[in-house]
């Protein structure tokens, strides 16, 4: 300190007297010792003393105390902190500043934008459609939101444009003026959306507008927004990932090296949150009496749960929004303090989405949907192999073909419907209209899933159909009389309640945050009102047990039907060109093994064969070869690099198809210098060329168990015959000389098994043959399938046989082993449990690659089915 003191008068310089903080009491030196030891993973000295390196906020006398030497040090600390003139403006929106024309306003554009999108669109521009927009846009101008529809407008024209295809969700959807200025794509006229779900005159919070986009393209969109308005007026919205209750007791006990058992005990009697709501230790104590009980007589655990209160909450690690973007009129650094992203390439607020909105930024959502990308592959690929143009905002929303499949459970590709839960209950009701797919979009989730059975069966028997009161059936007469949407618990607070817009929006919050004493706030509020408005107070009763149900996980109507209408999109499309659909959904899912293996197999239910890469016929991607059949890509293939697929390709463009394996190795790029005719310079190593043979991509050219046994010879000759002409000569013949026949020593062929094992792996699924073709003749029994028995043969005992695509053990709470398999056939697969007992007689066939039969039940919970295994042996 003397030091420091000395070399500040010497320099004439002014010292400031500062600390190292990072508490405020001297109390949490303890706590925040552990989040490091939590953070390196390491055990915390047991010998640690509290006082020993003070990193609090020090107190006046401390600060007098610790710069004695000094006061001047002091003094000018506490002239900075008078100099600090920083002034937080809270509550008030900005928007970016988007370009209007000279004497024009906001307002005026976004009107002229409306008012055009009646023709666009194909709206009738009738007295009632004129009057809701006009009211639209006196609420949204009223509002000063007019700026942020055009931006969003702005940047869905881009996108549009640009052929990047979109989808908007949520309450946005109810606006006139959002489908008319080419915002949403539903009409919210047709839907029967309101308006005031999305904005009302009396609604404080700001307009919240989803936008979905192709997940290959969304950067395009983001680096536009970039160039548009500045590279230092964009950013990313920060995430805080917390310390939760469960991994703070656990984490705290750990790096005090107390044993795995206590942190674990501890942990397990602090119960889950519920419907997204986390719940705290505090909380826990007071309503957990084992808990409180630990508390009480145990030190170990009294102290792990008192430090772990103390760091539950704390930011645990930074990351980036999964959609949300700000954009200011000015550089963001004005309303956010802002950091490099954690990959290091872009900005992002080191607010989180809740301060952001504080500070005054309203968040763009632009959230990747791969089956946006799908959609738009597929259509490409019609119109490009059948010359067919799809509109497919313009797709007729009664095709029989679309839900005569969905009827028949054929969902695997389909947005929104294809879980295992979702397709049962689709074959039981047999969607014959939009409205159908956009209520099950709705009910298929948490609370809401309890109503299903009531829908489908009053579907199939309208006289089912029966109402509280008279004034719901205007609410609920397109859903059987069933409530499936929020608005529905809305509607029925105004209409029947004596409800404002205001108040509705307060329920719909209680509702969503599940809080008792707000709900039973409101429940008293509904029933006074729906007494005072003629209803009975039992049927009131009723209605309310219905709501409580349906409570925080219902969807609104608005949102239901834009991802309803996705959802029918990519069902339309699967079935009217499902070669075409089941390409772009293979080239989607590419990335993902099992995902990639159970859309063959769809493939194969629906008459397509998907055939192995070529050298002489696939592309990058999966090509579509004919109405019958796909082809791999060579992207596909693992362990081999996107650029010695595209110099492949751009070789056999060039001079067409590879004659023979001595032709291909000549052609393509040299393992260093790359190949002078086609300058792609990419490696064909061992490594690729082995991977390019077994997974079958050179069967045109030569036989697999050969290829791979003569693999350095390949390579020889592939490195003399891509020489540039200032090589030496070579042993084969130099380059640009006609080339020697390349003759290979004779090997033995490779086996069924060995394809298939290069195939699983370098593909991940089988494409010569199947494991289970050997034992073919016991699957000769259809009624002894798979698919046969999920659909018909539930809760009784049976035996089924198949091959173990995917095994995982657990241990259970007693640290016995258990297993969870996906068991299949040629038919269909089914998830399989076989619970500790039956797994100790049976371990040594649960493994991958088994095949096996099992005797025992199909069972089904929320909707999932899966086999519990009572017995099994070897086939």
């Amino acid at each position: 300190m003397k030091a420091i003191l000395e070399l500040a008068r010497d320099s004439h310089v002014e010292p400031v007297a500062a600390c190292e903080i990072y508490y405020l009491q001297q109390e949490d030196a303890l706590a925040r010792e552990l989040v490091n030891k939590i953070r390196t993973g390491s055990v915390l000295n047991r010998d640690f003393e509290q006082g020993a390196h003070d990193y609090s906020f020090a107190p006046r006398a401390r600060a007098l105390e610790l710069f004695a030497d000094m006061p001047e040090a002091i003094e000018n600390t506490v002239r900075i902190a008078e100099m600090c003139n920083l002034k937080l403006t809270l509550g008030t929106w900005v928007f970016p500043d988007f370009p209007i024309p000279a004497g024009s306003t906001a307002d005026k554009e976004l009107r002229t934008l409306a008012q055009a999108g009646f023709k666009e669109r194909g709206i009738q521009q009738s007295k009632e459609n004129q009057e809701r927009v006009d009211y639209e846009l006196t609420t949204i101008g009223n509002k000063g939101y007019s700026p942020y529809f055009l931006v969003v407008a702005d940047l869905l024209r881009h996108a549009r444009e640009q052929g990047i295809l979109t989808n908007t969700r949520g309450s946005a959807a109810g606006s006139l003026v959002s489908y008319l200025c080419g915002i949403t794509t539903v009409d919210p006229i047709e839907y029967k959306l309101p308006f005031e779900r999305f904005l009302n005159p009396e609604r404080p919070s700001p307009p919240d507008i989803d936008m979905d986009l192709a997940d290959n393209r969304r950067d395009e969109l983001i680096e536009y927004v970039r160039h548009k308005y500045g590279e230092t007026h964009v950013a990313q919205i920060g995430t805080f990932g917390t310390m939760m209750a469960r991994a703070a007791v656990r984490d705290v006990a750990r790096a005090m090296g107390h044993p795995y058992a206590l942190g674990d005990k501890l942990a397990k009697l602090i119960p889950f949150g519920k419907q997204g709501f986390p719940v705290t230790i505090q909380k826990s104590l007071e309503e957990v009496p084992e808990l409180a009980q630990v508390y009480k007589s145990d030190a170990d655990g009294r102290e792990v749960l008192d430090l772990a209160q103390k760091i539950e909450g704390n930011a645990r690690h930074v990351g980036v929004h999964a959609a949300g973007v700000v954009i200011a009129p000015t550089p963001v650094t004005d309303y956010s303090p802002v950091q490099i992203d954690p990959k290091g390439n872009h900005i992002i607020t080191q607010y989180d989405m809740y301060a952001i909105e504080e500070a005054g930024l309203l968040k763009f959502d632009f959230l990747g949907l791969t089956n946006l990308s799908v959609l738009a592959d597929s259509r490409a690929r019609v119109e490009a192999r059948l010359g067919t143009k799809i509109i497919l905002d313009h797709l007729p929303l009664n095709d029989a073909k679309t839900f005569e499949m969905l009827s028949r459970g054929e969902t695997l590709g389909v947005f929104q419907l294809a879980s295992q839960g979702m397709t049962s209950y689709l074959v039981d009701l047999k969607p014959s209209t939009i409205h159908d797919i956009n209520a099950m979009v709705a009910l298929y989730r948490p609370g809401p899933i309890a109503f299903i059975p009531a829908y489908i069966e009053r579907k199939k028997n309208p006289k089912l159909v029966k109402y509280l009161d008279p004034r719901m059936e205007d609410i609920l007469k397109n859903s059987y009389g069933v409530i499936t949407y929020q608005d529905d618990v809305l509607e029925l607070a105004i209409k029947i309640a004596g409800y404002s817009w205001l108040e509705a929006d307060k329920f719909r919050k209680a509702m969503g945050k599940k809080i008792p004493k707000e709900m039973a706030a409101q429940k008293e509020k509904f029933t006074a009102g729906c007494v005072a408005h003629g209803m009975k107070k039992e049927a009131v009763q009723k209605l309310w047990e219905q709501i409580e149900t349906f409570a925080a996980y219902g969807f609104n109507k608005a949102h239901a039907a834009s991802y309803g209408n996705l959802a029918y999109k990519t069902a339309y499309m699967k079935a009217n060109f499902p070669v075409d659909y089941m390409a772009a959904v293979l080239t989607a899912d590419a990335g993902d093994v099992e995902k990639i293996a159970d859309v063959v197999s769809e493939c194969k239910r629906m008459g397509i064969s998907v055939l192995p890469p070529s050298v002489n016929e696939s592309l990058g991607n999966f090509t579509v070869i004919d109405e019958h059949s796909i082809r791999f890509g060579l992207y596909s293939i693992k362990n081999f690099g996107t650029g010695v697929a595209d110099s492949i390709i751009a070789a056999r463009e060039k001079d067409g198809p590879f004659k023979d394996i001595g032709d291909f190795l000549s052609r393509v790029s040299d393992p260093v210098r790359g190949d002078a005719s086609n300058g792609a310079g990419k490696n064909l190593n061992k490594k690729s060329l082995e991977s390019l043979i077994q997974s079958g991509a050179l069967d045109d050219l030569g036989e697999r168990g050969q290829l791979v046994v003569n693999i350095d010879l390949l390579l020889g000759y592939h490195r003399e015959h891509t020489k540039t002409p200032t090589d030496q000569g070579s042993l084969f013949g130099a380059a640009g000389t006609s080339k020697a026949v390349l003759r290979l020593p004779s090997a033995p062929e490779a086996s069924l098994d060995q394809r298939l094992g290069w195939e699983k792996e370098l593909l991940g699924l089988y494409i010569s043959g199947h494991p289970l073709d050997k034992h073919k003749e016991k699957f000769s029994d259809a009624g002894k399938s798979i698919k046969h028995a999920k659909e018909h043969l539930r809760g009784v005992e049976i035996v089924i046989a198949g091959f173990i695509e995917s095994a995982r053990i657990n241990l259970t709470k007693n640290g016995e082993k258990m297993g969870f398999l996906k068991l299949a056939d040629f038919s269909d697969s089914i998830e399989v449990v076989v619970f500790p007992r039956t797994f100790k007689e049976c371990e040594m066939l649960m493994s991958a690659g088994s095949c096996i039969a099992i005797k025992g039940k199909i069972s089904e919970r929320n909707g999932e089915t899966s086999f519990v295994v009572e017995r099994a042996k070897a086939l």
